[in-house]
C-alpha cells in the first residue's frame, strides 16, 4: 500500500470539478472547499462575494500508483479553461480562478512542468493562467455543496454545465474511469 497525496485544484465551480474526479481511478477522497483566501472559516454567501480571496476547490486524496499527479493534472487541464481569469464560463469572481494548491515540492513540480510544456506548445491559443501555489488556509465547503452532482443529476447547472464535463473526462481518460 503507498502513502496517498492530497493536492487541491480549483477549476471554477467546485460542483463541475467535484464531479468529475469522484469517477478517477485511484482518487480515494473528494472534498468540495475554499481555499488560499484571508478568512478563517468563511462560508459560502462569503466566497460568493470574492472579498475573502477563497477559491471554490476540490481537495482531492488520491493513490500515486493507481493515479499520477500528472494524470490528475491532465484531467484537470482538459475539463476547464485555464486561459480565463477569474472565471469559468459564465461564473465570474476571483472565487472561481483556475488554481493548483499543491502539499509537496514534487507536485509544484509537475504543475510548472505541465504548464510550460502546454505554453510552449500553445495548445490552448491563448496564456495559461493558473495559479500554482502551496496550499493556505483551506476549510471545508458546507455539507450541502458536497456530492452535490451525484446528488442533484437533473438540477439545471448540473444538467448544463457539470454533465458535459462529466462526459468529456469520461471520454478523455477512458482508462482512468473507475
Amino acid at each position: 500500500m503507498s502513502d496517498l497525496q492530497t493536492i487541491v485544484l480549483g477549476g471554477g465551480c467546485f460542483w463541475c470539478t467535484e464531479a468529475v474526479y469522484v469517477k478517477v481511478r485511484g482518487v480515494t477522497d473528494v472534498e468540495s472547499g475554499y481555499s488560499n483566501g484571508q478568512v478563517q472559516q468563511p462560508n459560502y454567501e462569503q466566497v460568493c462575494t470574492g472579498n475573502t480571496g477563497h477559491a471554490e476547490v476540490v481537495k482531492l486524496t488520491y493513490d500515486p500508483q493507481q493515479v499520477s499527479t500528472r494524470q490528475i493534472l491532465e484531467i484537470f487541464f482538459v475539463v476547464h479553461d485555464p486561459t480565463q481569469l477569474n472565471r469559468q464560463g459564465n461564473d465570474t469572481g476571483t472565487q472561481y480562478r483556475s488554481g493548483i494548491y499543491y502539499t509537496t515540492p514534487e507536485q509544484k513540480q509537475v504543475a510548472d512542468d505541465i504548464i510550460r510544456e502546454m505554453s510552449q506548445d500553445k495548445l490552448f491559443g491563448k496564456p495559461i493562467v493558473t495559479e500554482v501555489q502551496p496550499l493556505a488556509n483551506y476549510w471545508p465547503a458546507e455539507e450541502y455543496h458536497q456530492d452535490f452532482f451525484e446528488k442533484n443529476p437533473y438540477q439545471g447547472y448540473c444538467v448544463a454545465v457539470a454533465a458535459p464535463k462529466v462526459a468529456k473526462f469520461r471520454k478523455t481518460f477512458a482508462s482512468l474511469v473507475r
